[in-house]
């Protein structure tokens, strides 16, 4: 694994390209590509892309936090190395999301749902573009950072509470594998989770 820059583009934002190997993307493509992936819901409007969470479940129609189907054990090598790749403990890794990006699917401008802290998203199958925008007085800023397939990213710190980010549509078919860590609040919900 090498990184791509010492000084990021922006603070918080940590790209290694490669991540992985061609075979172990290729061992992951053709996992992915023999799971049923749901399409992606939000609000009672179904969106292009398709995914299934592992771990934890944030719900974008009811806003619900609930716990979603155990870890596969063919994930464990991948989340060992994105906690790696973030400080952390592997089981820090609470919440895995696999999606599908048929060709013309993307994400829009968002943040991820204040129950998750560190994010890590590893891109595999074509390249992308993550982009990224800051509100300011005037607008904003942007930026944006080319994805390889096999790269990973980490979004921490300021990149990941002050700045939006994006995948623009692309043009081939493409998964990722994001993995999130809790954050207080989401630890906090957990805990309720248990005890009830």
């Amino acid at each position: 694994m090498s990184l791509l820059f010492d000084t990021p583009l922006v603070a918080g934002l940590k790209l290694a390209d490669p991540f992985i190997d061609e075979a172990e993307e290729a061992a992951l493509l053709d996992r992915l590509q023999g799971l049923d992936l749901a399409p992606f819901r939000f609000q009672g409007w179904e969106g292009k892309r398709r995914t299934h969470s592992f771990g934890w479940r944030y719900d974008f129609d009811d806003a619900s936090f609930r716990p979603a189907d155990p870890l596969p054990d063919w994930l464990l090598p991948l989340r060992g190395q994105a906690a790696r790749f973030a400080g952390v403990a592997p089981g820090d890794f609470v919440h895995v999301l696999l999606a599908r990006y048929d060709p013309g699917a993307g994400i829009g401008w968002h943040r991820d749902r204040p129950v998750f802290e560190q994010v890590v998203g590893v891109s595999l199958a074509s390249a992308a573009i993550l982009r990224l925008r800051q509100r300011t007085a005037t607008g904003f800023r942007r930026a944006s950072q080319p994805l390889a397939p096999r790269s990973a990213y980490l979004l921490s710190g300021e990149v990941r509470h002050d700045w939006e980010h994006s995948i623009a549509p692309g043009e081939q078919l493409r998964f990722s594998i994001t993995f999130r860590t809790l954050s207080d609040l989401g630890r906090r919900k957990a805990e309720a989770q248990r005890i009830s």
